[in-house]
Parts: C-alpha cells; sequence; structure tokens
C-alpha cells in the first residue's frame, strides 16, 4: 500500500509509499522509525499525468466503486472490500478511487498555473486546488484566535524548562530521520500532540489547554503538532503529497511579527506568519519557507480535512488510517475484527487529563498518593 497521505504533517511518517499498500499518511517531517514498512521516494513534478502499468488514472476512476477490483488476497483488497461493505448505501465513491490509485502507484502531478504546481501521490479525485484559503468565515479559525493567549502561554510556560519537557514528553522536538526528508532543512522539528487521529496522551497531559482548546473549536484536524523553526534557516521547496488534507497554522511566537522575516510561500503566493492569526493552505501544492530572524519561531500547526469531502468521505479515509494502525480491521474474521474495531474506539477517545486541584484540606493516609482512589 502506498497511501502517503499526507495528511498533514503524520508526525511519524513522511513522504511516505508503502511497498504493498497504501499510507495515507501526512507526516510533520518525515520522521520515521527504523523498523517502519514505509520507504521514501523522491519525485520530480512534471506537467504530464503518469501511466499506471499498462491502464491510466482515467481508467481507474471509471471503473465501478460498488464492486472490488484489487486481488482479494492483498490488504490493499481486503480493505478495499470492506469499506464497500462498511459504506454501503453512502457515497465514498472517490475515496474508493483514491485507494485503488495509491494502489497501482498513481502519482498526481499538475500545472494549476503557472508556478503553481501540485504533487500528490494520496490523491482524491475533484477537491478545490487553492494555494490560501480564507479563513474568516470559519468558526474554528476564529475560536483558536480568540484562545491564542492561552496556549501561547502554555506552550511557553511548557518550553521555560526543555529538560523538564524532553523527560516527561513524547519524542519531544523531533526532526527528519532520514535523508529523503531533507527537503524540511535542518532547522525544523516537532513535538506531536495528534497524529492521524489518534491523540498521544503523553504529550496531551503536558498541553492540556491547548488540546482541550483544539478539541472544542470543532476543527476538523487529523494531525496536531508545534512545530519550531530554527534561526537563519528555510525550508526547501516541496509537496506533502496528500490532497485531501490542508494544513493550518496559528502563529504562537513569531520574531519579529509583521517585519516579513518569516514567511510562508505556497505556489506563487507569499504570507509571513502573524502573531496570533490562523492560516490555512494546500501542502499538495509545492511550498517553501524561511526563518530570517534571529530567533526560533514556534507555531501549532494542524492538518485538516479539506472542505470539500463529504462527512461520508472523512469517515472512509479515517477508517484508511485506522487500518493501517490496526490492519485486523480488515481482516475476514468476523472476531478479530470486532476486537480490531474496539480497539479503534479507544484509540480515538480524548485523553482525560487530570488536573492538580488545590486543596485547604489536609491528606488523610488513605489518600496518599491517590491510594484507594
Amino acid at each position: 500500500m502506498k497511501y502517503g497521505i499526507v495528511l498533514m504533517f503524520c508526525a511519524t511518517k513522511t513522504f511516505l509509499i508503502l511497498d504493498t499498500v497504501v499510507a495515507f499518511v501526512s507526516v510533520p517531517m518525515g520522521i520515521q522509525s527504523n523498523d517502519s514498512p514505509y520507504r521514501f521516494r523522491e519525485v520530480q513534478v512534471s506537467s504530464s499525468l503518469k501511466m499506471v502499468s499498462s491502464i491510466t488514472a482515467e481508467d481507474i476512476i471509471s471503473k465501478d466503486t460498488k464492486t472490488p477490483i484489487l486481488a482479494p488476497q492483498t490488504f490493499a483488497g481486503m480493505v478495499e472490500r470492506r469499506l464497500i461493505e462498511k459504506f454501503e448505501g453512502e457515497d465514498i465513491s472517490r475515496v474508493i478511487q483514491s485507494w485503488r490509485l495509491l494502489e497501482y502507484d498513481y502519482e498526481h502531478r499538475e500545472t494549476i498555473r503557472n508556478g503553481v504546481d501540485q504533487l500528490a501521490t494520496s490523491y482524491v479525485p475533484g477537491l478545490t486546488t487553492t494555494c490560501f484559503w480564507e479563513t474568516e468565515k470559519l468558526k474554528w479559525c476564529k475560536y483558536l484566535e480568540k484562545n491564542y493567549n492561552t496556549i501561547r502561554d502554555e506552550f511557553k510556560n511548557a518550553i521555560g524548562d526543555m529538560d523538564k519537557l524532553a523527560e516527561q514528553g513524547n519524542n519531544i522536538w523531533a526532526g527528519a530521520l532520514s535523508e529523503d526528508a531533507s527537503a524540511y532543512g535542518v532547522g525544523w522539528s516537532t513535538l506531536v500532540l495528534m497524529d492521524r487521529g489518534v491523540w498521544d496522551q503523553t504529550n496531551v497531559a503536558l498541553f492540556p489547554k491547548t488540546s482541550k482548546i483544539v478539541k472544542d473549536s470543532g476543527v476538523p484536524v487529523v494531525e496536531l503538532f508545534f512545530a519550531s523553526m530554527e534561526p537563519d534557516s528555510k525550508i526547501n521547496m516541496h509537496s506533502d503529497f496528500t490532497n485531501f488534507v490542508l494544513t493550518s497554522h496559528l502563529a504562537i511566537d513569531i520574531p519579529y511579527s509583521g517585519s516579513n522575516k518569516c514567511r510562508l510561500t505556497v505556489g506563487d503566493e507569499t504570507r509571513e506568519w502573524i502573531n496570533g492569526k490562523v492560516s490555512l493552505f494546500d501542502t499538495s501544492i509545492m511550498h517553501d519557507a524561511v526563518n530570517e530572524a534571529d530567533k526560533t519561531r514556534y507555531i501549532l500547526m494542524m492538518r485538516v480535512w479539506h472542505p470539500d469531502l463529504t462527512e461520508s468521505d472523512r469517515k472512509a479515509l479515517q477508517y484508511l488510517y485506522d487500518c493501517l494502525e490496526i490492519p485486523d480491521l480488515a481482516s475476514p474474521d468476523p472476531g478479530s475484527r470486532f476486537m480490531a474495531e474496539q480497539r479503534a474506539n479507544l484509540m480515538h477517545e480524548f485523553p482525560q487529563v487530570k488536573t492538580k486541584k488545590k486543596s485547604s484540606k489536609k491528606k488523610t493516609k488513605g489518600n496518599a498518593k491517590g491510594f484507594g482512589k
């Protein structure tokens, strides 16, 4: 499977393409473990559609989406069959098409206009392609901006003691672990709160206010993490390879905000980060970034479902992510599938974060260290 869903920088895999299965991932920096089944592949933007074996992308898209066409003994084939069964009666045809395109090794390359090139290996047909999306009418953007001070203060308080943060957190400030992810540059790293719809319980406990604000905002988030960019550094031109998720930034701490020292270019449009403001853009379009300041730039980064996706589309895409995490979700055995579904349900629950409360009452021996609670 090769569903490199670059669902935003998935905080665990980037530019990833499975050898036998589609790997939907939006990775923040191609963070990848040594035992990962994914491999990286370099790609160059061209104006032509890639031929998939002896058939074209149009051939695959034209196939009936109510009848499986992938080899049933393969993982991709089992997932396809389960998709069709699970979402019977709902229109998820373009998600099924996307899965098939990925399995057939399709890479969507399109020049939207001069200077705006799209490259997506995880591609849902028919979605709007725009460099930057306007955020003024999006309620979740306004909610995040309204709560900016709370998010900023919690973040600054946490990074005030980096040693403690690294000791208590999970994979704090991880960077690229592969030369194939070198497009990002050496000065870019992440602190993950959510990866492909799954909250990181350890890190959420360190940022409970931020996590709850994002949850309460209603943002259709798939991945969530803080990202840092070192002084006088740049992120080279690249694609995140997935068109069905957009990328959003809440600017947390921008050096000399408003002075145009920290900028993001998507296609032929360039904008600067402004403290407290949310931006939304399509990172399947070739893009780059620069920090010309003498201080580190910090943002809260989100991968969000593309606005054109229906609720059924989103559920089907999340199901694909879940299958990559829990393969038994596609098992032909009902018992194995049931157990996998229970695990998936638990996996998506928002962590119950305990907060310390001050009390004037004296602790009793029975309550020492929470015993008996």
